[in-house]
């Protein structure tokens, strides 16, 4: 069954989205906090000149004759001239009657001292900044109070105040996208240790459930915790039913033993030919069971073994010849011939138990399928790397099973009646997978089946 997994947003992307989200708040934030700063500011100065005005124009207040008198320096609407042509109002008040100006230009009531007091009003249509002070005037015959209002529209303010935005816009936008990179480059960074641990689990082999040791960020402490824990009780779980298969074979086994030689015993004894094809037919079955019990007892030890391999240097020319001598008498007794192609030395690097076992059961098959007085070529190579190729004269394997013919316990249509436990191809395969090589099917263009065992 294909593995399913519900997948959702990665966590770079959350990661990057709400460092992005952040940095687009700020940016905005930047924007208003600048653009209301600047236009502080320049209200400010607006306001010290409309004030400068207004101080000339008191300065000049004067009690001649009786009466007060009030003069215009030139200087007081000079000052307020600006780029954009700005209208400028004024009033002067003497108590609380206007004595010159426009007298839509009210003075603010309570408005006393000489201190300024600015404020915002809509005048003939138009926004205006109004700055008022006042100045008591002490005579010999006269007490009196004026007051003066300057305003001025706010048309260059505006355009001042445009401009400063227009830049902080410029500014928002470029922290915007400079924060944008650096939250990509951090959200990248900050998974990194996440996809190396995936990276170190996806690189074992399916044997290596030693726990994780190399460091990892504190937030992923639990993860690895649980992992290891997860690993700790599937190596428990596989240690115990490898234990239990070779204890079950090795239990098997003997008695099996046993039965058959009573069995054997039995059929030479015995003349009848019902009873000898029934004793033969137990004999099969017998040898059937063992040879199952001996390879699941092997395949329990390669397994336990692939987990925990053995590197040696050792010569697997020499290992493959050692092996043909002990498998020819039974080659022999079924006229078959294992003829062996070896040169020189082929050095390699790996268990030799392991490599013992899966060639002796490529050998064993070979002589399985391959009729009498056939031929089963058997040659080393050390390139491209060191391997072992064994060619019969059997049945060979039907093209749609060569791809899943070497899995646990499946057998080809070629087995038929032919004592078997679909183990052989997966011991050699599980072998070679451990020594990082591979186990090749085909067939020989001459006839017969061709296996390659290839270690690294």
């Amino acid at each position: 069954m294909p593995e399913t997994i519900r997948l959702s947003m990665s966590l770079r992307n959350r990661l990057a989205i709400s460092l992005i989200s952040g940095a687009a708040i700020l940016a905005i934030l930047l924007f208003l906090g600048v653009r209301n700063f600047a236009a502080q500011i320049a209200q400010q100065s607006q306001d010290r000149v409309l004030g400068a005005s207004v101080t000339s124009i008191l300065d000049t207040a004067v009690i001649r004759n009786g009466m007060a008198e009030v003069d215009f320096p030139y200087a007081s609407f000079s000052m307020l001239s600006t780029a954009s042509d700005d209208r400028v109002f004024y009033a002067i008040y003497q108590d609380d009657r206007l004595i010159s100006g426009y007298d839509t230009l009210a003075v603010e009531g309570g408005t006393t001292g000489t201190k300024s007091h600015y404020r915002t009003e809509l005048l003939d249509d138009a926004v205006v900044r109004i700055a008022t002070a006042s100045r008591s005037l002490v005579g010999s015959e006269l007490r009196t109070r004026i007051t003066v209002s300057v305003a001025q529209t706010q048309d260059d303010f505006a355009e001042t105040l445009n401009r400063i935005s227009r830049n902080a816009a410029f500014l928002g936008i470029a922290f915007f996208l400079f924060a944008v990179s650096l939250s990509i480059w951090a959200a990248s960074r900050t998974i990194v240790p996440l996809k190396r641990l995936a990276t170190s689990v996806a690189r074992r082999g399916p044997q290596d459930l030693t726990p994780v040791s190399s460091p990892v960020p504190s937030e992923l402490a639990p993860l690895v915790s649980s992992l290891n824990k997860l690993m700790t009780r599937l190596e428990q779980s596989l240690k115990q039913s490898e234990d239990f298969i070779a204890e079950a074979a090795h239990r098997v086994r003997t008695p099996l033993a046993t039965v058959r030689s009573y069995a054997e015993a039995t059929l030479h004894r015995v003349d009848k030919e019902e009873n000898r094809r029934a004793l033969r037919s137990m004999v099969r079955a017998i040898d059937e069971s063992s040879r199952a019990a001996g390879q699941l007892l092997d395949h329990a030890m390669i397994t336990f073994r692939a987990s925990n391999l053995e590197q040696h240097d050792l010569d697997l020319a020499e290992l493959v010849r050692d092996l043909v001598l002990r498998l020819t008498p039974i080659a022999e007794m079924k006229d078959i011939e294992l003829r062996l192609d070896l040169t020189d030395e082929v050095p390699a690097k790996g268990d030799p138990i392991l490599l013992q076992n899966a060639i002796r059961n490529l050998i064993d098959n070979a002589l399985k399928y391959s009729p009498s007085e056939s031929v089963i070529e058997i040659s080393v190579a050390s390139k491209p790397t060191p391997s072992v190729s064994i060619c019969d004269q059997g049945p060979g394997f039907a093209e749609d099973e060569i791809a899943v013919v070497s899995g646990r316990f499946e057998r080809g249509r070629n087995a038929q009646g032919i004592t078997g436990s679909g183990l052989g191809l997966t011991i050699a395969s599980d072998v070679a997978m451990a020594h990082e090589g591979e186990l090749k099917l085909a067939n020989n263009p001459k006839g017969g089946a061709c296996v390659t065992l290839s270690i690294s």
